[in-house]
């Protein structure tokens, strides 16, 4: 400690912090998209290794775990045929499904020209996005969840499958989700999603997807 003129002592100057200020990643940026946090396990990925691994390898007698079919991902779009009228609109199901999912949604365009329909190669005619590991799981939930049951006179999903283990699910309208604002729609427009799975055989899917809780028709209770 250094002594000034008058013989006090001098204190040292204090350090000055700086608190280092991260840039928010591109998937931050985006409206609507979703930040996954490191380490967080959604609860229906818990349910699916505590619970309907064991099950479903004693009611199909697998061997391994690793014959358990699993989901890989969901992949959801739509077709928007009213675009070649109004260009926006695609834009509008674009952030939409943004919301929805919680990844950003990308748009699709037409790989030939079709007079009839005034469509031209290369014009955006819908949407689409791949959900994969946390965010489908958590998708699948509120779908499961909230968003069905807000169906009117709902009263299941149909059973049919695509002969390759996969199920595919329409939806008429996507006021069903709650994250849509039914007082800022522009148009009722309907949404497909595809359910991936490993599995070999439809009654596998079929099961796999039932012990997640999709409501199927008829199901014995």
């Amino acid at each position: 400690m250094a002594n000034t003129k008058d013989g006090a002592a001098k204190k040292p100057a204090a350090k000055t912090q700086t608190t280092k200020v991260e840039k928010p990643s591109k998937a931050a940026k985006v409206e609507g998209a979703q930040v996954v946090v490191k380490g967080y396990i959604p609860n229906l990925q818990k349910k699916y290794k505590e619970e309907i691994v064991p099950k479903l390898q004693k009611d199909f007698g697998y061997t391994s775990v690793m014959q358990v079919p699993k989901l890989e991902k969901i992949v959801i779009n739509q077709g928007i045929g009213a675009a070649t009228g109004d260009k926006k609109l695609v834009d509008v199901a674009q952030q939409e499904l943004t919301i929805i999912t919680g990844q950003k949604a990308v748009q699709t365009f037409s790989k030939k020209d079709i007079s009839n329909f005034k469509l031209r190669k290369g014009m955006p005619i819908g949407v689409k996005t791949t959900l994969r590991a946390a965010k489908m799981y958590e998708f699948l939930e509120r779908l499961i969840a909230v968003s069905l049951p807000r169906i009117r006179d709902f009263k299941g999903i149909s059973e049919k499958f695509d002969g390759r283990g996969n199920y595919t699910l329409g939806i008429k309208e996507q006021i069903i989700f709650p994250e849509i604002d039914i007082d800022k729609i522009t148009k009722m427009l309907g949404i497909e999603m595809t359910f991936v799975t490993t599995a070999k055989k439809d009654e596998e899917a079929f099961a796999l997807l039932r012990e997640f809780g999709l409501p199927f028709k008829n199901i014995k209770k």
